[in-house]
């Protein structure tokens, strides 16, 4: 057999047995990424593969293409709102948190490894980030939730902490090769100064440049639609070399312009995200696959014990130090602290850092490898393992979403503020459940068409959808999550043991009229109460004194506080279907009864009002006697 007919062979056999052992192990809750790694050892020299595999320049080239693409699709998935909320979090933890993550595991190294200050300092750098496809995919295993600033911050973090780990290793590398020692001069402080400065500024304007003209380009030029996704891809890649050969970081713009591609409008966007979901998945399982192959087994053995402490270092003292010092400032709770300390996940990251200072030639290179390699292992083991069971017992989890629609996106030209899908209903969708007049359809969400066996249905005698039935929906662009949300199965009523206050799939400003989301949603409201801001709806109507999880009940909608702010109500979700209780039904009584009653008993409480505060203000009678 042919040498290249046998690489394509062991290849394609590789991957396709990593998926279908990705399946087995998702049962007993193994990591994914784990698995990949620890099947490229197997098909390794030291396995029963027995495949030689040293080629250190050949890992680092494919690694930045692959660690390029899975940055990129990292950010075509971020939101502008999520980054808005956590920026100040994420850029301190991935540049403040990578320093001091290098500088104490660098300490732990010194000691234990018995290297030189800067090689030291190298160490700890090599596995000071936390890798972004390791965060990415650990998140969102199995469909699960993190409460959202929690989950944001570790996302956002992974995503821009990786150049700052770059910059810490190759400036490591330099003073090693140019044999500057410990304590460096302020001269080699400075120049250091202006070479971050330089990666930094030169990734942001790259990014941000390169993403604008790639989405000006989508729109601009007429492709086939499979086109338009290796058209992104390779517009990426472009942004990523281009910085890369001026001084920038590439992983810096390659993601800024993933972030902005995601974020506006351009022909394709369903296509591109799908299309990219499967290329990084491809990219993640080539790269572990690659590095698994590149290290042997039997090296790791005498650097095991060092390299362990470093991991326990890394992981129980590093890591939550340098979260402590940029997330207590800004009000992050203790839950939250220790949750995103533990989430410190290492992953591919480490070691593509770690064929660096081989290809460089710094000594103790390979040992360095060798530890970098154990500290992933270790982390993908401990942390990997636990992250759903860490965010459970931190009461930081949320009930899973509920499964996508089955939805078919239809393209419509670029300057339109509309999108069009369509949409086949699932028998446990709210759309199913209600009649046509009673579903919650946002401002400007219109039913285009219903086919029902193959018939086209006529709109206006149409009462309600069907199961099965195939409906083209149209909509704004801002408007498609909640219609999502309409023709998505229900959640099953097991998530409902979660705490309340995570409860509610429509989420609302505290200060929006109620009477807005009565007209939306289908509930009654007193007609002299609609123009009351939701929140002072429920301060009004709640028997107790509102906290995070009470709950209203309206009909067939329970209002829920979500969030209190000096004693103000600023966001309240709607669950549209819960659960059938006594209290919901008496809720809903008492506040139409009230509405009744209010203006035959409004004079009467002003009066009753007048006579307790003119007893209370009447000054106070006492036995003493009368002074002179």
């Amino acid at each position: 057999m042919e040498l290249g007919n046998q690489i394509i062979l062991v290849g394609a056999g590789l991957v396709m047995l990593s998926i279908f052992a990705g399946l087995v192990s998702s049962r007993i809750g193994a990591p994914l990424l784990l698995v990949f790694l620890v099947l490229g050892m197997l098909a390794g020299e030291d396995g029963p593969g027995g495949i030689q595999f040293d080629d250190f320049r050949f890992a680092y080239q494919f690694g930045s293409v692959a660690l390029a693409v899975i940055l990129f699709d990292g950010g075509l998935r971020t939101t502008y709102q999520r980054i808005r909320a956590v920026i100040g979090a994420a850029l301190l933890l991935a540049t403040v948190g990578v320093l001091i993550t290098a500088l104490v595991t660098g300490a732990a190294a010194y000691l234990l490894l018995g290297l030189g200050p800067t090689e030291a300092l190298l160490m700890g750098s090599i596995v000071a980030s936390t890798d972004a496809a390791a965060v990415f995919f650990l998140l969102h295993l199995r469909g699960s939730r993190l409460r959202e600033r929690v989950g944001a911050t570790l996302e956002v973090e992974s995503g821009l902490n990786d150049p700052m780990a770059v910059f810490l290793t190759i400036a490591c590398v330099e003073l090693i090769v140019l044999h500057v020692e410990a304590p460096v001069t302020l001269e080699t402080l400075d120049t250091l100064a202006g070479l971050f400065f330089l990666q930094m500024a030169g990734g942001v304007v790259a990014g941000l440049a390169g993403g604008l003209l790639l989405v000006h380009l989508i729109n601009r030029v007429e492709l086939a639609p499979g086109l338009y996704p290796i058209f992104a891809v390779s517009g990426a890649l472009l942004v990523f070399a281009a910085a890369q050969e001026f001084g920038g970081s590439g992983f810096l713009a390659v993601y800024l312009a993933g972030l902005i591609v995601g974020n506006r409008r351009h022909r394709g966007m369903l296509i591109i995200i799908r299309f990219h979901d499967g290329l990084s998945w491809l990219c993640q399982i080539g790269m572990f696959l690659m590095l698994g192959l590149l290290v042997t087994p039997s090296t790791l053995v005498p650097v095991l014990p060092p390299a362990l402490a470093i991991a326990a270092v890394l992981i129980l003292v590093s890591r939550p130090l340098a979260v402590a010092a940029c997330l207590f400032p800004l009000g992050y709770s203790l839950r939250e602290f220790g949750f995103v300390s533990w989430v410190g996940l290492r992953g591919a990251v480490p070691i593509f850092l770690a064929t660096i200072p081989v290809l460089a030639g710094v000594p103790h290179a390979l040992t360095m490898f060798a530890v970098a390699y154990v500290v992933v292992l270790t982390s993908l083991i401990v942390q990997g393992w636990t992250v759903t069971y860490a965010a459970r017992r931190l009461n930081l989890d949320l009930p899973p979403r509920p499964e996508p629609p089955q939805r078919a996106e239809i393209d419509l030209p670029v300057g339109s503020d509309r999108d069009m899908a369509a949409y086949t209903v699932h028998s446990t969708s709210m759309v199913a459940r209600r009649t046509i007049d009673r579903l919650p359809f946002p401002e400007g969400v219109n039913i285009v068409s219903v086919i029902r066996d193959g018939a086209m249905q006529n709109l206006e005698t149409l009462s309600r959808l069907a199961p099965g039935d195939y409906v083209l929906m149209i909509a704004p662009a801002e408007r498609m999550a909640t219609v999502d949300r309409l023709f998505a199965p229900s959640v099953a009523r097991a998530t409902r043991s979660q705490p309340e206050e995570l409860l509610g799939e429509f989420v609302f400003d505290g200060d929006v009229p109620i009477g807005t989301l009565a007209g939306q949603y289908g509930f009654h409201v007193p007609a002299d109460e609609r123009e009351l801001p939701v929140g002072s709806f429920l301060t009004r109507h709640l028997w107790r004194r509102p906290q995070a999880g009470s709950r209203l009940g309206l009909g067939d909608v329970e209002l829920v506080v979500r969030r209190i702010d000096d004693e103000r109500i600023t966001r309240v979700s709607l669950d549209p279907s819960p659960e059938p209780s006594l209290a919901r039904s008496l809720d809903a009584l008492r506040i139409r009864v009230g509405g009744w009653l209010r203006p035959v008993l409004g004079p009467t409480k002003a009066v009753t009002r007048r006579v307790a505060r003119a007893l209370v203000s009447r000054p106070r009678r006492t036995n003493e006697p009368a002074k002179d």
